[in-house]
């Protein structure tokens, strides 16, 4: 379908009910708008074509600071933070990410409030303010920010790749920048940084490089007019569109073979080929359908051998970081220590699957049948946030490419590269950096051990011709490509969850799409088995067992993936849970699969070997994790009961063999119950025919596989009570001695569920989350990572600071804490009717915020199942609270549960400390405890001391059994809707042009970002899930 106007044609979705505009104002600014009655946020983003390429020589790192500065003030806006703050006060979020040749600010928010967030947001380009304090202040935040990432694997991959880089190519620059490329340096050269900043920001930011994108529930008319109203004031200076001209790797940069040692235990191979970017190929597409098969894993493909070998755990492939005028292809193979003894095999074997692709030609069959499933994802796709697609929609809008890119005809020029001749291979493995004789200064810091040789094209063809004779085939046609797209209809109006069926097998939780009118559905099994958490081992094995399943299944499922049809096998706190998410014509088939893998599951001692290595260098590198993240992992470890360290699950993991897995799965589903989540577009008799299938299998076959749990079986979700009036605190040496940072989490324990307190807790975290953030980040500059959220422990509800710095100790941090909270108690008491009235509202607006697509709206209702609340009205009950909340009562709620020394306040502060405050840690251990404070020596002596609130998990016997249409309003009475302003993690959004100069501005969400690994251990993960931050 096209639409638009100003002779632009906009293909979109079959699906797609909002309208677009192409707009060009006067001065040339390029804009999008589109309207969407349906939605419950505005949003708006605005990409600047001036990147950190642009940035000056001797002033690394100036785009990237630019755009920290100008969230601060404006001339229309004179108060500082003023944008943010009516941004956070309206139920919006905010945030900016710099990349090489563009920079990218977005925004969303309440849709009452968008013209005046809008109008504040313009000012950004017209005229911003940059005072000299707060300049220097926000060097201190981007060199935080560097900080943060000096001992991440992938941020200093990302650097050696560039040092290694031509010279004079603006890719070789540091584009983050820190206190030494803004302040020390440039001082030595006798510049003035903010004056760099404001000659940078008039030379550059010129409204004929921008392209904004404006989402809103009004008419394309009346955006229209918004736009140009608030955007036609910024200045066109004409500027020309930066271009870069050249290739970042010359031949001096080319066929060598670099070799790195990382902080994580573990082997990467990197094999990078300077390409034709593909975007000059658009319609053909040829990264990604070389992408498509070298990234393969069904059977026959590259990695398929691979794992047969046991020489490596994962491959992808596909282009990396691009521009107009250079491109990278991209094949990242993670090796296991034997795939590590044979690196030239592997790459050996690498360049014959492309050789096999080159004889092979471009098969017409494989072209068409990922045009098909490019159609079908183009016209099915889900709806993404506002602020999701502004984003993505903003960041291509340079590209001018209007119409889709997914339905394509013709390929041409594929395989027109030297793939050998143009080789650059970086291996990264864990050891002594001893034997490696350069060294990567990374500025003020110890650098990246490296060495770098040259290899030649006979070398190459000799790896290849001693790489083992392995049979390397192109995959076969994909069985799971969906054919039947309809929608089921129902006569039954089922507007929450239902508990459809419950037996002592398990029971089945089922809501069928009324939504969302898309050919999918979402099963989710939480299989509960007691015998999987009685001990360190038993968890271990389990995960094994989960990862293990997964590794069975891949070549199988991998087609299913392709296709849309995506699943996971994972270990939780009770035991494991089975997904499956996607098309919903061929779920079955699959899900069927994966049951029965769990059913004939057998132990292979290769495979065996294989994942009990992986599982031990996660393990292994949990020390690695950011101290923040320890700290919330220490959290959650003292609140949790049941929980275990994963110190103990690495201390038995190297005793464990095959033949105690063999023995054990037996035993751990021996007893077992599954509870079932069923949506989307599929049938009640569906369903229950799924759940009687699965029955069948594990409980009524022949031989079972399992039993019933005991009434005594079930698992519950207990949290420690804190004690009345108490401060309880404990002290750690962070785990990685080269670790600067240090952390601090600040928690503050409210109450069990409950909607009036709940609403009481939001509105408070709402008001405060904006001035915690300015005072503690922006005016005292603790840290880059600093937040104030809502903490979920199982329904256990209350507060949380999360603090990371280098400049202050985790003791000093806390005491700042409190002050902040002594000063914002006056701010409170005097925040006028008016002001209430608005946060609010704000919230409400929050609360009733639809649902996007079918995942979103199974997470929050699987929140509830899993923390056995059920109250899948809550959103609606917590509203009507809302409504009858007055001023005076969060007041005393203030006063009795938050303030300083409020006499039914529990707090607990975990303090991690960094290499730079060691000597703090010893000191402050020494110093005797205070008056109403607890100093927790020993996690699992306080642990057994404390009292435990009661579980939700388990609590059926007031769920009524729902089989008839008419009694489709769960009764069942009892997570909180995404209903907070945050900000974004530290990377730039995937859709986004991904060579970052720096992350964003400003970070308020941690476990949107680094605190979510994508395959980090389980002993991490269940604590980290347990504890999700409500907003």
């Amino acid at each position: 379908m096209a639409v638009g106007r100003e002779g632009v044609e906009i293909v979109k979705p079959r699906s797609d009910k909002r309208e677009y505009r192409r707009i060009v104002l006067q001065n040339s600014l390029e804009a999008l708008l589109i309207s969407d009655p349906d939605t419950d946020k505005c949003a708006a983003s605005m990409d600047v074509s001036v990147g950190s390429f642009s940035d000056p020589e001797g002033l690394e790192g100036l785009a990237h600071f630019l755009e920290h500065m100008l969230f601060y003030a404006s001339e229309k806006y004179p108060v500082e933070d003023s944008y943010s703050k009516f941004i956070a006060e309206h139920g919006g979020s905010t945030n900016a990410f710099t990349a090489s040749e563009h920079t990218n600010y977005y925004f969303d928010i309440n849709v009452d409030s968008f013209e005046e967030a809008l109008d504040r947001f313009a000012q950004f380009f017209i005229k911003p303010l940059m005072s000299a304090d707060a300049t220097t202040r926000e060097i201190k935040a981007v060199d935080s920010e560097n900080q943060k990432n000096l001992l991440s694997d992938a941020w200093r991959m990302n650097q050696l790749q560039k040092h290694i880089s031509e010279k004079s190519h603006p890719y070789h620059k540091f584009s983050t920048g820190n206190w030494d490329t803004l302040e020390v340096r440039p001082r030595q050269k006798g510049l003035d940084t903010r004056n760099e900043l404001i000659k940078f920001y008039n030379e550059n930011y010129s409204s004929n490089l921008m392209h904004l994108v404006v989402y809103s529930k009004e008419n394309l008319d009346k955006i229209h007019r918004l736009v140009e109203e608030k955007f036609q004031e910024i200045q066109n200076t004409d500027k020309s569109c930066s271009r870069f001209p050249g290739q970042p790797c010359s031949s001096e940069h080319l066929q060598i073979l670099v070799k790195t040692v990382p902080i994580k235990q573990g082997h990467k191979l990197r094999v990078i080929w300077p390409v034709t970017p593909e975007i000059c190929h658009y319609k053909e597409g040829p990264c990604r359908y070389l992408g498509h098969l070298i990234g393969h894993e069904g059977e026959g493909s590259l990695f398929y051998v691979l794992k047969i070998l046991g020489w490596a755990t994962g491959l992808s492939a596909g282009e990396g970081e691009w521009s107009w005028e250079f491109s990278f292809f991209k094949v990242v193979i993670d090796l296991t220590d034997a795939g590590h003894e044979h690196v030239q095999d592997i790459i050996g074997l690498l360049f014959k699957y492309i050789s096999l692709l080159q004889q092979s030609g471009v098969c017409k069959w494989i072209f068409d049948e990922l045009s098909a499933l490019c159609e079908t994802k183009f016209h099915y796709q889900d709806k993404t946030s506002p602020i999701d697609y502004v984003v993505n929609v903003a960041s291509n809008m340079e590209i001018g490419l209007w119409d889709h890119l997914c339905l394509v005809n013709s390929m041409l020029a594929l395989f027109k590269w030297c793939w050998i001749s143009s080789l650059q291979t970086m291996s990264e493995s864990f050891g002594s950096p001893r034997a490696l004789k350069d060294q990567l200064t990374w500025w003020n810091h110890g650098g990246t051990a490296y060495s770098m040789t040259r290899i030649s094209v006979s070398t190459i063809q000799g790896w290849m011709s001693s790489s083992p004779d392995e049979n390397l085939h192109l995959p076969v046609s994909n069985v799971f490509i969906p054919t039947d797209l309809s929608l089921k209809t129902s006569e039954e109006k089922i507007k929450l969850p239902i508990l459809l069926r419950k037996s002592s097998y398990s029971s089945l939780w089922f809501k069928p799409d009324a939504v969302f009118s898309t050919p999918k559905a979402y099963v989710r099994i939480d299989f509960s088995c007691p015998h999987a958490s009685n001990s360190s081992e038993a968890g271990v094995l389990t995960d094994i067992f989960t990862r293990l399943l997964m590794d069975y299944l891949n070549e199988f499922a991998y087609y299913a993936q392709v296709a849309g049809l995506y699943y996971s096998v994972h270990h939780t706190n009770t035991g494991f849970q089975v997904t499956v998410v996607g098309y919903n014509h061929k779920l079955r088939i699959l899900l069927e699969k994966v049951i029965e893998k769990i059913a004939t599951f057998e132990v292979r001692p290769e495979r065996f070997a294989v994942i009990k290595e992986v599982v031990m260098k996660d393990y292994q590198n949990l020390k690695f994790q950011q101290p923040y993240q320890q700290a919330m992992y220490y959290c959650s470890l003292i609140l949790q009961d049941n929980t275990r360290p994963w110190t103990e699950q690495l201390e038995v993991l190297p005793s464990i063999k095959g033949e105690d897995l063999t023995n054990f799965w037996p035993l751990m589903l021996s007893r077992t119950f599954m509870e079932f989540y069923i949506a989307g577009n599929i049938e009640r008799v569906e369903a229950e025919s799924m759940v009687q299938h699965i029955e069948n299998i594990l409980f009524h076959g022949p031989q079972p596989i399992c039993q019933p749990l005991y009434p005594s079986q079930h698992l519950t979700n207990r949290v420690v009570k804190l004690g009345t009036g108490l401060n309880h605190f404990y002290c750690a040496e962070g785990l990685n001695p080269s670790d600067e940072n240090s952390s601090l989490v600040h928690y503050i324990q409210v109450h069990r569920d409950d909607i009036v307190m709940n609403v009481k807790l939001q509105l408070f975290a709402l008001i405060a989350k904006q001035p915690a953030f300015h005072q503690l980040r922006s005016v005292e500059q603790l840290g880059y990572i600093t937040v104030l959220m809502q903490r979920n422990d199982y329904g256990i509800r209350g507060l949380q600071f999360i603090i990371q710095s280098t400049v202050k100790g985790p003791g000093h941090i806390d005491l700042r804490v409190e002050e902040f909270l002594k000063v914002f108690e006056s701010q409170l008491s005097q925040m006028t009717n008016e002001e209430f009235k608005s946060n609010v509202n704000a919230l409400i607006d929050m609360k009733l915020e639809k649902h996007k697509n079918l995942r979103e709206e199974c997470a929050f209702y699987w929140r509830e199942i899993s923390d056995g609340t059920l109250k899948f009205d809550r959103r609606e009950t917590e509203v009507e609270a809302l409504r009858q909340l007055t001023q005076q009562e969060l007041l005393d709620f203030f006063n009795e549960y938050v303030k300083i020394g409020a006499a039914r306040k529990k707090t607990l502060s975990v303090r991690v400390y960094g290499s730079l405050h060691a000597s703090e840690y010893t000191t402050e251990k020494s110093q005797p405890v205070q008056p109403s404070s607890i100093q927790i020596e020993d996690i699992f002596s306080f642990r057994r001391s404390q009292p435990l609130y009661g579980s939700f998990k388990g609590a059926y016997g007031r769920v009524k059994l729902l089989r008839r249409a008419g009694e489709a309003e769960a009764q069942a009475s009892l997570a909180e809707p995404h209903a907070g302003h945050h900000r974004r993690g530290s990377a730039s959004p995937r859709s986004v042009r991904p060579s970052l100069a720096g992350g964003p501005a400003r970070l308020a969400s941690p476990d949107l970002g680094e605190a979510r690994l994508a395959r980090p251990c389980a002993a991490w993960v269940r604590l980290l899930r347990a504890c999700r931050t409500s907003p």
